[in-house]
């Protein structure tokens, strides 16, 4: 059944969405509600058969359009040729989705992994942001969602550097809400907590109790316009209440041991 809070989606946003990370996890049920409301949805990621089964499974059920475009976001290259690509599409809502963390020691992590990490998470969300909206300025209205985590408000032993750049993308992000306070144009933060994804088996990390993927992209969407910042799931929300009135260096603490109970079998 469509979701009531999302069918104006189409009217407001426009014909498409583009969420980038779409081939599974987070990024995949974004690209499943938003077709859902309607919306055609550009489907971004590495893996063009993933893509290809997403796009047929969508329109297939939901009668709406799915561009595939395969891209590597660590590639300037290929995100030059993603905005290109799009042109043409009046793209009113952006996703920005696609990421990957490391775990362990960042001294005994591969630098060109960390590069390429900081290049997708921070380079191409900074570009997709700027782009997108200005083109959303120009039209009048807009919605742009920034993936960001519970681990961006403090550093965090064992994720240093991926903590650090969803600090990056946190900070942005509340920076673009106050320039675009006066304005018809979206801007939603969501900081998870652990999610059962891909990204838990890339980054080597030993998930508990976890979020769903539909539970934070259905949250998130309904959110949109409405709030500046949602923690999806309940282990989240109980994350956030018990750290928000901790000092920064209890919380560096906190955060430091949970990842160091997550992370405890790479040092074996």
């Amino acid at each position: 059944m469509q979701n009531d809070l999302l069918t104006d989606f189409p009217k407001r946003y426009g014909a498409y969405a583009l969420v980038t990370g779409a081939s599974e996890g987070i990024g995949q049920s974004f690209a499943e509600e938003l077709a859902k409301a309607g919306m055609n949805v550009v489907l971004v990621a590495r893996r063009q058969d993933r893509l290809n089964a997403l796009a047929q499974e969508l329109e297939g059920k939901y009668k709406i359009m799915c561009p595939v475009i395969a891209a590597d976001l660590s590639s300037t290259e290929q995100l030059s040729e993603l905005i290109e690509m799009t042109e043409k599409l009046d793209i009113g809502l952006v996703v920005c989705n696609a990421g990957f963390g490391t775990a362990g020691n960042f001294l005994d992590a591969d630098i060109e992994s960390e590069l390429n990490m900081l290049n997708v998470n921070c380079t191409a969300l900074t570009k997709l942001a700027h782009h997108f909206g200005l083109k959303f300025k120009t039209k009048g209205v807009g919605g742009l969602i920034l993936l960001s985590s519970i681990l961006a408000t403090q550093g965090v032993a064992r994720s240093a550097h991926y903590a650090a750049t969803k600090a990056y993308v946190h900070t942005l992000g509340e920076g673009l809400q106050q320039e675009w306070l006066d304005s018809e144009l979206d801007l939603l933060i969501v900081a998870p907590g652990p999610v059962n994804t891909g990204f838990a088996q890339r980054s080597k990390m030993q998930l508990g109790k976890a979020a769903t993927p539909q539970v934070v992209a259905s949250q998130s969407l309904k959110a949109l316009g409405r709030q500046q910042m949602i923690h999806p799931g309940w282990l989240a929300k109980c994350m956030n209440l018990a750290l928000s009135t901790a000092p920064r260096v209890l919380r560096v603490k906190i955060m430091s041991a949970i990842m160091g109970s997550m992370t405890k079998h790479l040092s074996h």
